[in-house]
């Protein structure tokens, strides 16, 4: 008869035991899995607006972008904030807080539904405020519409 007994070598100690409880691990890793599948649809962006459809994948950011939405109605909003004063002066206060070697990057997401000329009229003002780094925002080609 072979038992598996902890050997008495020396003043009588015990050998260290080598296994690992996983069990409380997966019970925090299932935990935050939860937490995680809750909270991710709450950080979606705050205007509702109907994107176009693109294959494009997307970019990987390094810095927190400015998040610019312009509506069906074509009201201009910036961080869930609508502008109500003059679009160049809230674009300079953006462009005066950043560093100048990099301006922020522009995450601008606009209605489907509004005419081209308005978006770029948009864009144009980006760009004379000296904010260049500007990414168009699309919903997945084939998602919910």
């Amino acid at each position: 008869m072979a038992m598996n007994l902890p050997s008495q070598r020396g003043r009588g100690r015990r050998a260290p035991v080598a296994d690992i409880n996983v069990t409380p691990l997966v019970d925090v890793m299932l935990v935050l899995l939860i937490i995680f599948m809750v909270t991710a649809p709450l950080l979606t962006a705050g205007v509702p607006v109907n994107l176009p459809d693109s294959r494009a994948k997307s970019l990987e950011q390094e810095d927190k972008p400015v998040d610019m939405a312009i509506d069906s109605d074509g009201r201009i909003f910036i961080d869930k904030t609508e502008v109500t004063a003059t679009l160049p002066e809230s674009l300079a206060a953006i462009a005066g807080r950043a560093p100048a070697d990099k301006p922020p990057q522009v995450m601008l997401r606009a209605d489907r539904a509004l005419d081209y000329g308005r978006v770029m009229r948009v864009m144009g003002e980006l760009n004379s405020a000296g904010l260049n780094r500007v990414s168009l925002v699309t919903s997945v080609e084939g998602g919910a519409d």
